[in-house]
């Protein structure tokens, strides 16, 4: 007797519902690879398991609400498929990677099983919205890809992939805070003035400052190329630009189009700027 193919191979399933992870993993990505030099077989590897990592929390995520009845039993088995595969994919990736000497980079992934592990322990408390600490610390350890794909391009644990790790992350978290800004902004009032508007946004204005003062220094003191400042400053100036013009009543679609637009231009500028 064969199963119907739909208890298994269902999107909402199988894939992560709210896109904008896939920024937060392939920017640092993108970066890391790029600032290594060189694309090799580890590198590879190393793209496939951090996709097979960052694809396995939907099917988790599912299986815990399945299990603690937040949903059907019936999105078990597809739950329990998406883990299999992905785990085991994912796997031989990581073995791939163990077997070209790469072993040191997996120590990476350590943080973030402890993130993910408390993440599920919120989902299965009926927790896990509106937790900014966690997507913060989420994000810190999506940016770690930066370091592990630097370290793969260079051969080595080299000490410039934390300093990658540190630029990625302090964008993300900028971003982080902006798109929450945003979020709250859709139900303001049309009434607020700017210094209203201002204090609104404090938290993702202040950051957002603080990472272009912080990179302006680096690139003066020659820590990293002249230039570089200026992906930063695109972040800053969208989130300046998001600040005066609140998002009142726009779609979330609308503002996650618009948040993986300037982080694809900061991810391109950063690239750009780096030599």
């Amino acid at each position: 007797m064969t199963l119907p193919t739909n208890r298994f191979f269902r999107r909402a399933v199988a894939l992560p519902t709210d896109h904008g992870t896939w920024v937060f993993l392939l920017t640092p990505l993108l970066i890391g690879l790029y600032v290594g030099g060189r694309w090799t077989t580890p590198s590879f590897y190393l793209v496939v398991a951090t996709l097979c990592g960052l694809l396995m929390r939907q099917p988790l995520t599912i299986a815990i609400k399945a299990l603690s009845g937040r949903r059907s039993r019936t999105d078990l088995p597809a739950a329990v498929f998406w883990i299999a595969v992905y785990g085991a994919v994912g796997l031989a990736h990581v073995g791939g990677l163990a077997l070209r000497g790469y072993g040191y980079v997996l120590l990476l992934a350590t943080p973030g099983v402890a993130v993910f592990a408390w993440h599920l322990y919120l989902v299965s408390r009926r927790r896990e919205r509106d937790q900014l600490a966690i997507e913060l610390l989420g994000s810190g350890v999506l940016a770690l890809s930066a370091t592990g794909a630097y370290w793969i391009g260079v051969g080595r644990p080299d000490p410039g992939g934390w300093l990658l790790w540190g630029l990625a992350w302090i964008q993300s978290a900028a971003s982080i805070l902006y798109v929450h800004l945003r979020l709250d902004q859709r139900s303001a009032s049309a009434d607020l003035g700017w210094r209203e508007l201002v204090a609104m946004a404090r938290s993702a204005l202040v950051l957002a400052t603080l990472n272009l003062g912080f990179v302006f220094v680096l690139c003066t003191a020659d820590v990293v190329p002249r230039w570089l400042f200026l992906p930063y400053l695109v972040q800053w100036l969208e989130v300046l630009r998001g600040t005066l013009q609140p998002a009142i009543a726009l779609q979330p679609k609308a503002i996650g189009f618009r948040q993986l637009a300037v982080s694809t231009l900061f991810t391109l500028l950063f690239i750009l700027t780096w030599h």
